[in-house]
């Protein structure tokens, strides 16, 4: 009879014991559920809405302009942006005049997204960037030469000063197509409470899909006077992961640092943070075990030992400084204001059952306590 092989080792998801924040509005439920996947908890607050302006006169003047004279060049920039648009012009009754301009133009598309929405509407991009990078569609025209030539370009929620004044240097006249606007949430409660988790270090990475998402996080903590502690937060503790580099500009504009990766995707986005916010937690051997901090858990060869606020406190003191010894008087000051000498014991002892071996936290007699850091050629 053959033995059974032996099972495998658990694998631990790379976003066990983090907690990661979401900001966009559109597609929040899709990237909610690909970080839930690889393990982390999520807060989800929109910091933006999206208004469309299917009833704004400014867009249906622009549309019945482009219908008397037809650009030369569209350029879409987003699937929902494009889609809007001919939906705005179904209902009020345009979209036939508007799809036989837009026939007789050349379309560029910045994304495959956006190349979709193009086909849906029974269209045909002339050309899209393998970058999906605005940047390029810029260059691309400037190559091609716009001098004389009408380049309508459809905007995608904030104005695109730099591209359309670019167009306009070189000759072109450039129609914008206002299709929709960011605003502040209507309920901004769930944006409020997660300034708070952010400042007071209840969030380990905060995600951002969009510019305006990252600068309406900024706004709203600037109309409650709280700028400066979420600009700290952000400059240390919490991992900002941007979908791409023009989400990051508000950001970079109050020198946070950001990341992101090298495609705008958010699938990419979220095997990004599940590299990057992992490898700043070091793994320490100790006492024969591989232990590695997460936001809110312990990894202890792999398993997730998930602590209080408190514990974890507790155990990021003693990891701060592996090895050294930590008087019991460093620690009370992780147990809060009401903590007495005897709470660091009592706290210490329960560290160590929640982390499943006592060996890990060596106590060092009158001095205080240290984790029993492995030395080089031991165990």
């Amino acid at each position: 009879m053959t033995a059974a092989p032996a099972a495998a080792p658990p694998t631990t998801a790379p976003l066990a014991g983090f907690t990661v924040a979401v900001t966009a509005a559109r597609r929040a439920d899709e990237l909610s559920a690909l970080l839930r996947r690889k393990g982390a908890q999520v807060i989800a607050a929109p910091a933006l809405r999206i208004v469309p302006l299917s009833d704004d006169q400014r867009l249906a003047a622009v549309s019945d302009d482009l219908v008397r004279r037809p650009a030369d060049v569209v350029v879409a920039t987003t699937g929902i942006g494009f889609r809007g648009w001919v939906e705005a012009c179904e209902t009020w009754g345009t979209v036939d005049g508007l799809l036989d301009s837009l026939r007789s133009s050349r379309l560029l598309a910045r994304g495959p997204k956006a190349r979709g929405a193009i086909r849906a509407a029974g269209l045909t991009e002339e050309w899209s960037p393998p970058s999906e990078s605005s940047a390029e569609v810029l260059d691309h025209l400037l190559a091609r030469g716009v001098q004389g030539l009408r380049v309508a370009v459809q905007l995608h929620g904030e104005p695109l000063p730099d591209f359309t004044a670019a167009l306009r240097l070189a000759g072109a006249e450039v129609v914008e197509i206002p299709v929709y606007r960011w605003t502040q949430p209507e309920q901004t409660a769930p944006l409020d409470r997660l300034i708070d988790a952010l400042t007071c270090g209840g969030v380990d990475a905060v995600t951002f899909t969009s510019a305006p998402a990252a600068a309406g996080l900024l706004a709203r903590a600037g109309a409650t006077g709280r700028t400066d502690a979420l600009v700290r937060a952000l400059r240390s503790d919490v991992l900002c992961m941007c979908v791409g580099p023009v989400t990051a500009r508000p950001l970079m504009a109050h020198d946070i640092p950001t990341t992101w990766p090298e495609r705008a995707r958010i699938g990419s986005q979220v095997r990004a943070l599940a590299q990057e916010l992992p490898a700043r937690f070091p793994a320490l051997s100790v006492a024969g075990h591989r232990l590695r901090l997460r936001g809110h858990a312990v990894l202890v060869d792999g398993t997730v030992h998930t602590l209080s606020p408190t514990l974890m406190r507790l155990v990021r003191a003693l990891a701060r400084r592996p090895g050294q010894v930590l008087d019991r008087a460093r620690l009370l000051t992780c147990l809060g204001e009401d903590a007495d000498a005897h709470a660091v014991e009592t706290a210490v002892a329960r560290l160590r059952t929640a982390l499943g071996d006592p060996a890990l936290i060596q106590t060092v007699v009158k001095r205080g306590y240290r984790l029993a850091l492995d030395t080089p050629g031991c165990g």
